[in-house]
């Protein structure tokens, strides 16, 4: 566990960097995730990172649909070994492969769907599940979605397709952390209880408070063995947008904004380097 801490620390500046670089990206979200992918990445997935194969046949499967956090899924990605972390310095460059939000076509190894559009996440995570019912693999497909995307009507087409057709080789986690770019959830549009509803279509609901490390390596590895049961499973994610960063904490203003040089310091000043910067 103090391993998997002082990755997530290092992964909180490699975000922090990588948007001030470009003055681009976004950085409240992503530093609000960073436990979750820690724990996937480098405890809870039974993955390959090489070599990279695209249909990840045998293999557990993640989809980033909320594509914005691109920051941490790219240190994750790079961290557990997909690609180097030198590359992690091309973020939102002319030509890299770490476009602001992650895209297939320039062949970056970990990203198996475009994620930019909102509110399509849970329906190609849900075909990549039936895939793996066809083919008879027994691996795991796991999935990430903003709360704001749950305003938009497609999720919820898939969400009772999924408890229809018996999807219980699903594990979707919700990051619930209360805001979207305009502001609080409950002010743009409110989501209501979002566990009585999923708990309406038929889903496995469970919670677990996303920025504590021992939590979310716990809740991910139950949600495991509650899979194969007939119905697919979601996890309500309570998180702080802009966790680990005093001044970012708990605001919206930070979902899509950069640090100034000041502010990077001061945030980089929070997050000792564990790991090695990029």
């Amino acid at each position: 566990m103090p391993e998997l801490k002082d990755i997530a620390t290092q992964i909180r500046r490699d975000i922090v960097r990588m948007v001030h670089a470009v003055q681009s990206g976004h950085p409240g979200g992503s530093l609000g995730c960073t436990e979750y992918f820690t724990a996937l990445f480098f405890k809870v997935m039974q993955h390959q990172p090489v070599p990279f194969e695209m249909d990840g046949k045998g293999q557990d499967l993640f989809f980033l649909s909320n594509g914005h956090i691109s920051p941490v899924y790219y240190s994750a990605l790079a961290r557990s070994g997909y690609f180097p972390t030198a590359e992690l310095a091309t973020f939102r460059k002319i030509n890299s492969r770490l476009q602001g939000h992650p895209t297939t076509h320039e062949h970056l190894p970990g990203v198996r769907v475009a994620s930019g559009s909102l509110g399509q996440g849970m329906s190609v995570a849900l075909g990549a599940a039936l895939t793996k019912k066809l083919n008879k693999d027994p691996r795991i497909v796991f999935s990430l979605h903003g709360d704001g995307e749950l305003q938009e009507g497609q999720n919820w087409e898939a969400i009772m397709f999924a408890a229809h057709h018996k999807v219980d080789n699903l594990i979707s986690t919700i990051d619930y952390n209360g805001q979207q770019i305009d502001g609080p959830t409950d002010k743009v549009m409110s989501l209501g209880d979002l566990g009585a509803k999923f708990t309406a279509f038929g889903w496995k609901v469970m919670h677990m408070n996303g920025n504590d490390m021992d939590e979310v390596v716990a809740t991910l590895e139950k949600a495991k063995t509650e899979t194969g049961k007939g119905q697919p499973i979601v996890i309500l994610m309570k998180t702080a947008m802009g966790k680990g960063v005093d001044f970012m904490e708990g605001s919206h203003e930070w979902h899509g904004i950069a640090p100034n040089d000041e502010q990077l310091a001061k945030a980089l000043a929070q997050l000792p380097e564990t790991l090695g910067d990029y």
